[in-house]
């Protein structure tokens, strides 16, 4: 159904489409069309624009029976279609973009009106839009929203910040149209301005290892076994059935029992291996620094990518740098692809681990007051990395909401402990027999060194004090020294 449009002088003067709409959405590219045709699935009446009318006119064209839409060629008229307090959802590219149509917008607006970037804006540009219009007495929400193309349409994971008066009306929006689990949305209120989009952030971060880890699995299972694409598929199904259940398993399985038609080869083994990155990886990584948490999986993943995109160094490599690895020889194969499971469950639980200790220190720098276990009751459904263990997560954080390492959760502490084994073959056979796994070794390496009793890192402040008298504290008194290296050694109290 098609009310009136609102660009036409005579929908205008007759009323049909003024003050109808209960959400509007502007950017018609894939995302925001799916996300329109959810809102309106679901029983709302949605105003719709786009820069270009032809895509606005395509969307009611071909889904108008759907439910409500009210398009608008112009902005002006695309707000006023709105009932107050006005709920507008812009889905352009990150960026100047979203800047030109905010700026566009603002002028329609009213103060208590509310404003959501549902892109993949840099929180620090969240927290920049925020603070400006809220200025104008204006609500601005920035959101994550997780699950593709088809998640948009089906029901994604949605994370919105923001102020918590302006998801008093939005919420109960969002929280129809996203995913559920059990019953429960899998949408919630993140925190204050840019905790949305933070969140949403480091969601990627920890994608982008989970996608790492599982290509790792891939490779050592075609290396060490020296199975098919399609042999490895039907492992990776029989995974899904699992602790392993997850979206980014199950079309792994997919994908490699897919065939390319032209060739009749295993499609992955035609596809380029140099994968490509949008930048939220980087931004997660950036960020793991600024903020001093060591984030190895998610880093390793995402420079992992870059070296796959490292065409000169590694055609320099290839023939010229010297392996002195035999092929890996497996004589058990079952305990193999066990090994690999369990190395692949316990890496990916430190990648987790890592993104929650990245949100719990920025929650606290920036005062969003996060709650972890809801983070992770979200994720259940709808996004990329939705898996069943997120279950395990959330009732860890409802056990401990203050929980310092989701390692040492007594649930992961058994689950984890008990592959460590596999965990140490694995990493130890691919180095041996030359098989590159930057995210298993890093993730096994974070995990002993967060148990380690004691690390080398005394070394490192010593050093430290010796070439820049940067000074230490002791083990044996509280305080802070300095050696005077350079003449008789003697320490003093900084």
């Amino acid at each position: 159904m098609v009310d009136s449009a609102a660009g036409s002088s005579a929908g205008n003067a007759a009323g049909t489409s003024v003050g109808t709409a209960q959400i509007g959405v502007t950017g018609l590219a894939v995302m925001g069309r799916n996300l329109a045709r959810n809102f309106a699935r679901n029983g709302f009446t949605v105003a719709i624009h786009n820069r270009s009318y032809a895509k606005t006119a395509s969307l009611v064209d071909d889904h108008g029976d759907e439910g409500t839409f009210v398009p608008s060629e112009s902005v002006a008229d695309f707000v006023a279609s709105l009932e107050r307090p006005r709920k507008v959802v812009i889905m352009v590219k990150a960026g100047a973009p979203t800047d030109a149509v905010i700026d566009e917008l603002v002028p329609y607006l009213e103060e208590g009106d509310i404003v959501v970037d549902a892109g993949n804006a840099h929180f620090p540009d969240t927290i920049r839009r925020e603070n400006a219009l809220r200025e104008k007495g204006l609500h601005f929400v920035g959101s994550g929203v997780s699950g593709g193309e088809e998640g948009a349409l089906l029901g994604p994971s949605i994370m919105p910040g923001g102020t918590a008066k302006s998801y008093e009306s939005l919420g109960p929006i969002l929280e129809k149209i996203s995913a559920t689990v059990d019953g429960v949305p899998c949408c919630t209120y993140v925190g204050p301005d840019g905790a949305g989009h933070f969140v949403k952030m480091v969601h990627n971060g920890i994608e982008y290892a989970d996608m790492q880890l599982i290509a790792e699995a891939y490779d050592l299972l075609k290396q060490g076994l020296g199975a098919s694409a399609a042999e490895i598929g039907q492992i990776f199904a029989e995974w899904n059935t699992g602790d392993l259940e997850s979206f980014l398993i199950e079309i792994t399985a997919d994908v490699l029992q897919h065939v390319d038609a032209e060739t009749g080869a295993a499609f992955v083994d035609i596809v380029l291996d140099q994968a490509e990155q949008k930048g939220t990886g980087r931004w997660t990584v950036q960020n793991g620094l600024d903020l001093g948490v060591p984030i190895t999986g998610i880093a390793e993943a995402t420079f992992a990518r870059a070296l796959s995109g490292s065409v000169p160094q590694r055609k320099a490599a290839v023939g010229t740098l010297q392996a002195h690895a035999e092929p890996w020889d497996v004589t058990d194969r079952d305990a193999f692809i066990e090994d690999v499971r369990l190395a692949l469950y316990a890496s990916k639980v430190v990648a987790y681990s890592q993104g929650f200790d990245q949100i719990a220190a920025a929650s606290e720098q920036f005062g969003w007051n996060i709650d972890r276990g809801a983070m992770a009751r979200i994720w259940r459904g709808g996004c990329i990395i939705r898996a069943r263990f997120l279950n395990r997560i959330t009732e860890a954080y409802e056990r401990d909401a203050q929980l310092p390492l989701l390692l040492a959760d007594e649930y992961f502490t058994g689950a984890v402990g008990n592959g460590v084994q596999a965990w140490r073959r694995i990493v130890a056979g691919a180095a041996l027999h030359g098989v590159p796994t930057p995210a298993f070794s890093s993730s096994l390496a974070y995990y002993d060194g967060v148990r380690a009793e004691r690390l080398p890192a005394a070394l490192i402040q010593a050093q430290r004090d010796f070439f820049g008298a940067h000074t230490y504290r002791r083990t044996d008194r509280d305080g802070t020294f300095h050696t005077e290296w350079s003449l008789d050694r003697s320490e003093q109290p900084a």
